[in-house]
């Protein structure tokens, strides 16, 4: 994500998101949604290009599943998009980093392996769990 060491940590002087922190985790966001907007529109500019150019139907065949991977590839990074905005205007609103559940601190060594973490660590096990119930459930009802 941010180029060069991640060198942010919360000693005991400090608080939990503040503003260090805060700006390190926006930038993080900021150059990821970056980077996106750009692949996004290379992916919308290539399927507006795409033109059926002919060919035997092996290569019809190929330009197809490559439209139908742009496609999806631009679909999965405008959602990521979205999630990357919502958590920008968790940051203006101090939201930020805490369980969206609990109101609990996420924690800021799950922040950076997952700058988009929405839940403390005990709720997504919680959420898993509950996942992994209904599934079964829905499995034995079969």
């Amino acid at each position: 994500m941010i180029d060069g060491p991640c060198n942010i940590t919360q000693t005991e002087q400090q608080t939990y998101m503040d503003l260090p922190q805060q700006n390190y985790f926006r930038l993080v966001l900021e150059q990821w949604r970056d980077r996106l907007i750009l692949e996004v529109q290379l992916s919308r500019e290539q399927l507006k290009s795409d033109t059926d150019e002919g060919g035997d139907i092996i290569d019809r065949s190929v330009q197809d599943h490559q439209k139908m991977m742009n496609y999806i590839t631009s679909s999965r990074h405008e959602k990521k998009l979205a999630q990357i905005n919502a958590a920008l205007r968790r940051l203006a609103d101090g939201s930020y980093g805490y369980c969206l559940v609990s109101g609990e601190e996420i924690g800021l060594q799950r922040l950076r392996a997952y700058p988009l973490a929405t839940l403390s660590v005990e709720m997504q096990e919680q959420l898993e769990k509950r996942e992994k119930q209904r599934i079964r459930n829905y499995q034995m009802a079969e």
